[in-house]
């Protein structure tokens, strides 16, 4: 596994996913005990300090699996929001969690059940509530 590469999280998106993990039916998962620690190592901004290519919660980011060469447009979204088929992936998802925070270039190597792992490469971040001054999303 490579070293991951640094992230940026707002100071919102920082709170509402700490307090989102304190749920107890959440604190034992994998994917949430995952997600805190991105949460440990991010470079935490204001909302309206944000660059506008970073991926944020409710961000609408295409990336590039470079192992396979698919493009995927995806919107990261708290759990209860999660939809497949819509292209909403859940922030406790591995992808989910592996991509928030990281800026357009970037990309990060990430493990997933059974043994594959993904090399996704944020391409565009074409909507992110911060840049778009939705302060409520």
């Amino acid at each position: 596994m490579s070293s991951l590469p640094p992230i940026t999280v707002s100071s919102r998106d920082l709170a509402r996913l700490e307090a989102m993990l304190e749920a107890p039916t959440l604190r034992q998962l994998p994917a949430a005990q995952a997600l805190g620690d991105e949460l440990a190592r991010a470079n935490v901004v204001e909302p309206s300090d944000m660059p506008a290519d970073v991926v944020s919660m409710n961000s609408v980011v295409t990336c590039l699996d470079e192992n396979t060469g698919e493009s995927h447009q995806l919107t990261l979204v708290y759990p209860h929001e999660a939809d497949a088929d819509a292209g909403k992936v859940s922030v406790l998802a591995p992808v989910g969690s592996a991509l928030l925070g990281l800026s357009v270039g970037q990309h990060i190597d990430w493990a997933m059940p059974g043994g594959r792992s993904l090399r996704l490469k944020v391409t565009s971040v074409s909507y992110q509530p911060e840049a778009a001054g939705d302060a409520g999303r």
